[in-house]
């Protein structure tokens, strides 16, 4: 398991509710996200698109980036939010681009803000049918890639299933295994029952073992949850020690350690963990 505070969670927060910008910033979600997209009715989107500069600008933890999703790049609104975003004084770290089917759709976010914005990192929501057939090409589209993410509503309303776990399976492992063979990051997607804290765990973990980084939050309450699911225990890390230890003990050849045997990928991997999450002892 790939364990990184860079995108455990990702907070969504809609544009057009200025009064939560603040809050956001401080539930310790380690992406902020602000929405242009889903969450702002058709006629409100140039509204939004002005009132998200300002998002950008508000008091955030230190340890908080700042994304923003933008409509998806085929449409006008889309092209509309990426021309807005070049002139905003505070530039996001993070554009989210939605409804990702094909390489081009990335292409058209690099083309529009390569000048403007070079530093700005993208993410690809994988959310149809088509996007999951062409993900592994999408997911090496781009050296600004950071991360996919898994848009199971749409997808699932695209397929006609469920949106249970076992339907979207393989949707998500090979959203996975795409995200990991081109050594990005990869989240998943929201729980919707805002309320229902006992789903979100399970969900949460089901993510966390198949692979995912981290998951998509619609509300502050959420936050600490998947932070606390995607972040590593301490026996996880007095193990990583203890791993870490016996490869320099031995000279990076296998050993055994708790009765298991242990090489060259649980050394590499236990190092990654501490460097991430603590300091070994």
């Amino acid at each position: 398991m790939k364990y990184t505070r860079y995108c455990r969670s990702m907070l969504c927060t809609p544009a057009t509710s200025v009064e939560w910008y603040v809050k956001s910033h401080q539930t310790g979600a380690d992406i902020c996200q602000v929405d242009l997209e889903d969450s702002v009715p058709p006629a409100q989107k140039e509204e939004a698109r002005i009132k998200a500069e300002t998002f950008f600008s508000a008091p955030s933890a230190s340890t908080t980036r700042c994304a923003v999703r933008v409509n998806g790049v085929t449409e006008p609104d889309g092209l509309r939010d990426l021309l807005a975003l070049r002139s905003y004084p505070v530039k996001p770290a993070i554009v989210v681009v939605p409804k990702v089917e094909a390489p081009r759709d990335i292409e058209i976010v690099e083309q529009l803000l390569s000048q403007s914005c070079p530093d700005v990192a993208l993410f690809a929501v994988i959310e149809t049918p088509r996007g999951v057939e062409n993900v592994t090409e999408i997911a090496t589209t781009s050296r600004r890639l950071r991360a996919l993410v898994f848009g199971a509503a749409d997808y699932s309303f695209s397929l006609g299933s469920g949106m249970s776990w076992e339907p979207l399976v393989y949707a998500r492992a090979r959203i996975v295994n795409a995200a990991r063979s081109a050594d990005i990051d990869v989240i998943d997607s929201p729980t919707f029952e805002l309320a229902d804290l006992s789903r979100l765990e399970y969900e949460a973990t089901m993510a966390r073992e198949l692979g995912f980084s981290g998951k998509v939050a619609l509300n502050p309450r959420q936050v600490s949850v998947i932070n606390e699911i995607f972040s590593p225990g301490s026996e996880l890390l007095e193990r990583a020690r203890r791993v870490v230890s016996a490869a320099q003990e031995n000279g990076q050849g296998v050993t055994v350690v708790d009765g298991s045997m242990v090489g060259r990928p649980f050394f590499e991997a236990s190092r990654r963990l501490l460097d991430e999450f603590g300091p070994s002892r």
